[in-house]
């Protein structure tokens, strides 16, 4: 290796931060054989390289600096309020969106159900997705969740009959404010600190000017 790199590897997930364009390229072609000796294959599809580097300071948007999926969320540069670059993670669109038809689906299902069973039910959801996805920097897309969840409780339990029409000032007044679901919070906070760090650590002012991102590794034997 000419320059740094780093390695961060979770379960089946892997992805690897190079200084130099070379190296990547280099350790892309090896990989492979390496595995290969081990009874293991590289998943083609979900195996990339592509670059992630730092927009110039005075560039106004991160466009062409590159983005990738990893364990649910999307890494990319953004402007931090001191309007320096920084790395800021958000949930992946498709997770999403599942998220939220999941819950419309519970919803619906469990729209018979009493009150409080399905205050329960959905404040556990709701807690266990910002156990997840609560880190810094992805609030908006927490804040969505929680005001989709909200929207879907009041609109199903009106279904129950065509007599049981609950707007959403009924639904303010007798069950939002005796039955708050827990609001949206970042509850694992990775400061830019730790991603200053991580560029010093590759020998440049690139968070890898190179980055391999290798997913779902499988057995051939």
């Amino acid at each position: 290796m000419q320059g740094r790199c780093l390695v961060t590897r979770f379960a089946d997930d892997c992805i690897m931060g190079f200084a130099f364009e070379a190296d990547a390229h280099r350790s892309m072609d090896v990989l492979p054989k390496r595995f290969h000796r081990f009874g293991l294959t590289i998943h083609p599809e979900k195996t990339v390289l592509l670059a992630f580097q730092r927009p110039p300071s005075r560039a106004p948007s991160a466009r062409g600096t590159g983005t990738f999926d990893l364990l649910g969320l999307t890494p990319s540069w953004a402007k931090t309020r001191r309007g320096y670059w920084g790395i800021k993670r958000k949930t992946v669109g498709k997770r999403l969106r599942r998220c939220m038809k999941g819950i419309g689906t519970w919803c619906r299902e469990h729209r018979h159900a009493p009150l409080n069973e399905q205050y329960r039910a959905l404040g556990a959801k709701l807690r266990g997705h910002d156990q997840y996805y609560g880190i810094r920097g992805n609030f908006k897309r927490l804040a969505a969740v929680f005001e989709h969840t909200e929207r879907a409780w009041q609109y199903w339990p009106s279904r129950r009959s065509h007599t049981g029409h609950l707007n959403w000032q009924k639904f303010a007044g007798a069950v939002r404010q005796k039955r708050r679901l827990p609001q949206p919070r970042s509850i694992h906070n990775i400061s830019q600190a730790r991603d200053s760090k991580v560029m010093r650590q590759t020998g440049c002012r690139l968070c890898g000017s190179a980055l391999a991102k290798a997913d779902g590794y499988r057995g051939t034997g």
